[in-house]
């Protein structure tokens, strides 16, 4: 089976290369179709082949204005030029389409099209953003989600005809462990002797920082590691933090990571909204207690025992959650081994990939 898994903008390089190395491993031949990552480097290709086809002539630094209008003046022709490719595959399987109304009347056709939802709605929507969305999902022969509540708010909220709408969780990111270059913390992190509390990930609006920080106040034994690259100004949380929380505001590369989860002594997700999170996948391949908020697909990994619920929103709630898991090791080893078993089980990516392809050939 010939499969095209598709990403023009590289929205989710550890995805995208999970995915691709899974279904290569089971017996697909695989090719990734993306543009170039403009932070830093990505996972290295296993046993399928990448092309570089969309936005080859961007320049401007990543995230900029310039950068973005010469991506947008390349999408159109980028993906007609898909479109023709697509001929070679069995399946086209989309895992983001950026211009949601221009990417609707582009799709290829003549062969099964299916599209991961990874975020559901656009979380920051451009005025018609949210029903070009939904145009997409309809136009789709399968939508995978990450979660029962994620395939809930396709074919209740969206009308999406159940039947299209296909659950297959996230897997974690066990890739990450075994880092052949791995490299060690900055040394006055290094140097921290305290227990550690890690959030991690792209900071922005609606992962409940400010919630953490407020929570933090009363936290004095332990420091707290907020660790990403802003994408929203965060002088204000700056303002607000204790002497106690550090931050590391610039993007981490995979080689970085490991370092800062094999340190943490918890990992805290304090969403205010979400289906699922590349940063729990990540939690859980390091077998991390995690705290979440019960938001979005968050309670159905926490029924798996692999992490602890708070009410969103609530800092005197996430306090209470936090030190009491600071205060037992015994509690968060249980967590820890039920984020192990997770990411061996449910989570695990060679029983992703079984699931993927079984759609696929039902769809075929």
């Amino acid at each position: 089976m010939r499969v095209h898994v598709v990403d023009p903008s590289a929205y989710t390089p550890p995805y995208d290369h999970a995915l691709c190395a899974a279904l290569a491993a089971a017996g697909a031949d695989v090719e990734l179709i993306t543009s170039p990552f403009a932070y830093g480097p990505v996972p290295e290709a296993r046993g399928y082949g990448v092309r570089e086809a969309f936005y080859r002539h961007s320049v401007g630094a990543p995230g900029s204005r310039l950068r973005l209008a010469t991506k947008l003046a390349q999408h159109a022709p980028d993906m007609a030029r898909y479109r023709r490719a697509a001929r070679a595959a069995d399946v086209v399987h989309f895992q983001w389409l950026p211009v949601q109304p221009l990417d609707a009347h582009l799709l290829p056709r003549g062969r099964p099209r299916v599209l991961t939802a990874h975020d559901l709605l656009p979380r920051e929507p451009r005025p018609g953003q949210r029903s070009a969305q939904r145009r997409l999902y309809r136009r789709m022969d399968a939508v995978v989600v990450h979660s029962e509540y994620g395939r809930g708010r396709l074919v209740d909220g969206l009308g999406i005809d159940p039947a299209h709408v296909h659950v297959i969780p996230h897997g974690a990111f066990d890739y990450l462990v075994a880092q052949p270059d791995e490299r060690a913390l900055p040394q006055e992190l290094a140097a921290v002797e305290r227990p550690v509390v890690l959030c991690f990930g792209l900071v922005r609006p609606y992962k409940g920082i400010d919630v953490l920080i407020e929570a933090w106040r009363a936290i004095e034994d332990a420091e707290l590691w907020i660790v990403g690259l802003p994408k929203m100004d965060i002088a204000a949380l700056r303002a607000a933090a204790t002497a106690s929380v550090r931050f590391v505001a610039r993007f981490i590369s995979d080689a970085e990571l490991p370092a800062y989860f094999r340190r943490a002594d918890l990992v805290v997700l304090p969403y205010r909204e979400i289906d699922q999170s590349g940063v729990l996948s990540t939690a859980l391949a390091f077998g991390k207690p995690t705290v979440l908020s019960a938001v979005g697909g968050f309670p159905e990994v926490a029924a798996a025992g692999a992490a602890q619920l708070v009410a969103p929103a609530d800092p005197a709630a996430l306090r209470a959650a936090l030190v009491a898991l600071l205060g037992d090791e015994a509690a968060r080893e249980r967590l820890a081994a039920g984020a192990r078993a997770a990411a061996a089980g449910t989570y695990g990516w060679d029983q992703i990939a079984r699931r993927t392809l079984a759609l696929y050939r039902a769809l075929l």
